[in-house]
């Protein structure tokens, strides 16, 4: 245990190029722990200094890990359009309640190429008035694209918001072959 009581655990990461940009993943012991877009310096400083303020533990770049090599393989799969469905350990750690259980649903009840609303998403969760409570989870989702927050849409047919930006929503979606390819 660390001086704070908790168990250290080792936390793992690598920067990995996508069509949609580069991609920070974060692993522990217990599976992937996040998915984080647009990957720069900077952000990939504060999502490693919020990991290592969350695990005690200060993350190590370490892209040949066990705990990561099988994921990279896996993103590198699905952005070549050979892979529908990732089949990684998750670690939820960083989400919880509510959030947890609309992320886990989505999760195994969303397939590669469908799309589901917000408020029908909010009652295969029973709770049929919570569409904006949704979409707060998909904004909090620490897994997306493993767990498809860009597979959530509006009622009205609209693409809607999206944490990774509405262009790399609309990439993801095309990828999948729910929308068509940009023409430009």
């Amino acid at each position: 245990m660390n001086s704070h009581g908790r168990d250290e655990q080792r936390v793992v990461w690598a920067v990995v190029d996508s069509s949609i940009g580069p991609l920070l993943l974060a692993a522990t012991g217990e599976g992937l722990v996040c998915v984080v877009f647009h990957a720069s310096d900077e952000v990939r400083d504060k999502t490693l200094e919020r990991l290592a303020s969350r695990f005690a533990t200060e993350p190590v770049e370490a892209p040949e890990s066990p705990l990561l090599t099988e994921a990279i393989r896996q993103f590198a799969a699905y952005f070549a359009g050979e892979r529908r469905d990732f089949e990684l350990p998750l670690d939820w750690s960083l989400i919880s309640g509510f959030n947890r259980q609309v992320l886990r649903e989505l999760a195994s009840g969303v397939p590669y190429g469908a799309v589901v609303g917000y408020g029908d998403l909010a009652r295969r969760v029973g709770q049929p008035g919570a569409a904006q409570a949704v979409g707060m989870a998909m904004g909090a989702n620490p897994l997306p694209v493993v767990v498809p927050c860009h597979r959530v849409v509006e009622r009205d047919g609209g693409i809607g918001g999206f944490g990774g930006g509405v262009e790399t929503k609309r990439k993801l979606l095309a990828l999948e072959g729910v929308l068509p390819e940009p023409l430009f």
